[in-house]
């Protein structure tokens, strides 16, 4: 029996080897080919790559090329952010906004649309810091607010009632900013809905290095998220450094948001359904799962921005409509299939 099982569980692994390598090339063709259509959509369609002239390439190349990359990489860093925080705290439905990034980052541009009407001298620091500095600091500031209302990162537990306490009273602020400014309402709209559209090569330097940074840290933690599928103290027993893979990946996880909250606004459902797509192909490991669950991300949300620009051209809807939308359809088709199933099972009983 043993004999048997040994070359049983080899081909095994063998086979799961092989599904997953054939997962990561099929998910950057599907990557490159939608990268293509990103630069042959628009409200011109393929006439940049037809007419020459300084007009024709700067559309393609600082618009097009520039935004259809910053939304593959948003995807990425969103997707890779869910699918560490399910690990983490071993909750499904778990999100990248689960720490109180996006509530804070709302804050943040709230306070700076705000703060733009006070005074020309506030204005003119608060144009120094940005929108994109000013989410990316209330996504920061947000989980360290988390963190010290949960007093570290000890208990899985504390840590989210402290996120959904901070996600509550930040997007309260955020609210009420916009409220004694109305004015701010039409910006406050499109970045809680998101966009790609004004998304450059600056943004997507960032993001590119905020992604290989997050990948390197989640993968060399993956580890230790397999171990806490079988629980805490079953990890301790395993000699897993809790606490310190805990900081590396709350880290990771707060970084990836942030940068792609900073440069997009906020995109509803890929950092949530992108590991759920991943699962369904089949069991895997988590250092398997967060490299897919970053290409899945990356393909979904740059699909969701080519049909931001297509459904109503020449105009475009915000891209977190779509991803709404189709994430919310395939939860809801995800879990009518999972009652059928246990309904199923029950009745065969």
């Amino acid at each position: 029996m043993r004999a048997k099982s040994a070359p049983s569980a080899a081909s095994a692994a063998s086979a799961a080897s092989a599904r997953t390598a054939a997962q990561f090339v099929a998910l950057l063709v599907l990557g490159a080919v939608l990268l293509a259509l990103g630069l042959a959509i628009g409200s011109l369609g393929w006439s940049p790559w037809t007419e020459a002239g300084d007009t024709m390439r700067l559309i393609l190349w600082d618009i097009r090329a520039p935004r259809s990359l910053g939304a593959w990489l948003a995807g990425a860093l969103l997707a890779l952010a869910g699918a560490v925080a399910q690990g983490l705290f071993r909750n499904p439905l778990a999100d990248p906004y689960l720490l109180g990034c996006s509530a804070g980052a709302s804050l943040g541009v709230a306070a700076l649309l705000f703060v733009m009407g006070i005074s020309p001298a506030a204005a003119a620091l608060a144009l120094r810091v940005g929108m994109t500095g000013a989410a990316f600091v209330g996504a920061i500031g947000a989980v360290l607010l988390t963190l010290v209302l949960a007093r570290g990162v000890t208990q899985s537990l504390r840590l989210l009632l402290a996120g959904v306490v901070v996600g509550v009273v930040l997007g309260s602020g955020a609210a009420l900013l916009t409220l004694m400014n109305p004015d701010i309402l039409r910006a406050m709209q499109a970045f809680m809905l998101g966009s790609t559209g004004y998304v450059g090569w600056s943004a997507v330097q960032v993001m590119a290095v905020a992604l290989g940074l997050c990948l390197l840290t989640a993968l060399g933690c993956s580890r230790t998220l397999d171990a806490l599928t079988l629980g805490e103290d079953t990890a301790r027993s395993l000699g897993q450094r809790l606490t310190l893979i805990r900081l590396l990946l709350i880290a990771a996880l707060s970084l990836a948001t942030g940068a792609a909250v900073a440069q997009c606004g906020l995109i509803a459902f890929v950092g949530l359904v992108a590991p759920h797509l991943v699962r369904s192909w089949g069991p895997t490991t988590h250092g398997a799962l967060l490299l897919l669950s970053a290409l899945t991300g990356g393909a979904l949300l740059l699909a969701a921005d080519i049909a931001a620009r297509w459904v109503i051209a020449p105009q475009e809807l915000p891209v977190g409509i779509i991803t709404a939308l189709l994430g919310g359809s395939y939860l809801l088709w995800l879990m009518h299939r999972r009652k059928a199933h246990f309904g199923g099972a029950g009745g065969g009983q």
